[in-house]
């Protein structure tokens, strides 16, 4: 069964994430990227940001996790076990900080159903708490029929 393309511009709950400087240097650690910006809080307290600062991709903990409550939603009804992840891409605006709070916003940007497969696209949306975008990503998605 097809995805729906009247799903197009579809949204869910805004989510948000505060940001801990213990949360930076994990996610740091498991990307195995020792930047004294993102683990040496002197370091980065000395540095232009002043504070311990978030890897950019460090944005799937927080903009990421708005992917799962789509996937369960009833109503696009998706085959996850025909469901693959197609692409992501992402744009980085505001450096992400150690006590900054992230709220992020889903959005279905585009259904496209061919004969053998649907392609799915979310945007998630990301700003802190001044309202400034920190990032924005692209999320794609294959689901073969």
């Amino acid at each position: 069964m097809a995805i729906d393309t009247k799903f197009i511009g579809k949204t869910w709950p805004d989510l948000s994430y505060d940001v801990c400087k213990e949360k930076i240097r994990e996610y740091a650690k498991a990307i195995k990227n020792p930047d004294p910006h993102f683990v040496d809080e002197e370091f980065a307290r000395k540095s232009k940001y002043g504070c311990i600062i978030a890897p950019p991709t460090f944005c799937v903990v927080f903009g990421g996790a708005l992917i799962e409550p789509i996937f369960f939603d009833n109503e696009l009804n998706l085959n996850l076990m025909m469901l693959v992840h197609g692409e992501q891409e992402f744009e980085f605006y505001e450096v992400v900080k150690d006590k900054d709070t992230i709220t992020s916003t889903a959005k279905i940007t585009d259904i496209v159903n061919k004969e053998k497969l649907d392609v799915m696209t979310v945007e998630v949306l990301s700003k802190n708490q001044h309202d400034r975008k920190v990032c924005r990503g692209i999320y794609t998605f294959v689901v073969r029929k």
